[in-house]
């Protein structure tokens, strides 16, 4: 797992590139309880089952939208922007791997027809004036 810290404001974590084989326990939480975006890699032995849930109705506010990609097909590189709004960082993404933003900017260039991706964020959408800032 590659932690990428601003460079602008030291020791504040703005992107995280996960490589399917960083994974190697049955749970391996990837971002801090504080963050909005949650995230947790899996690889677990078949038979595994979980306890039935539902999840608890609260109220939860998000001052920034988080975004992660993984790639389940395909290759996509994606270019990493600073907070302020410098390239900090280009890696190429194969099947299994996920990139995840929590500040900063970023942008992809698929590089391989019918590449599939997974883009999770925080929510709720209230459009693009209030999403995105464009680099």
């Amino acid at each position: 797992m590659k932690k990428i810290f601003s460079k602008a404001e030291r020791n504040v974590l703005i992107h995280i590139i996960l490589r399917k084989e960083d994974i190697q326990s049955e749970r391996m939480n990837i971002i801090e309880d504080k963050e909005p975006l949650q995230l947790a890699a899996m690889k677990l032995p078949k038979g595994r089952t979980f306890r039935p849930h539902k999840h608890i109705y609260c109220e939860k506010t998000s001052t920034i939208t988080q975004e992660s990609w993984v790639v389940v097909q395909g290759k996509v590189k994606v270019i990493l922007y600073d907070i302020n709004s410098e390239i900090i960082a280009e890696e190429i993404l194969e099947a299994g791997d996920c990139s995840i933003t929590l500040r900063g900017g970023h942008t992809f260039e698929i590089l391989e027809d019918e590449t599939l991706v997974y883009e999770h964020k925080t929510g709720p959408y209230l459009g693009i004036e209030q999403d995105k800032e464009f680099i």
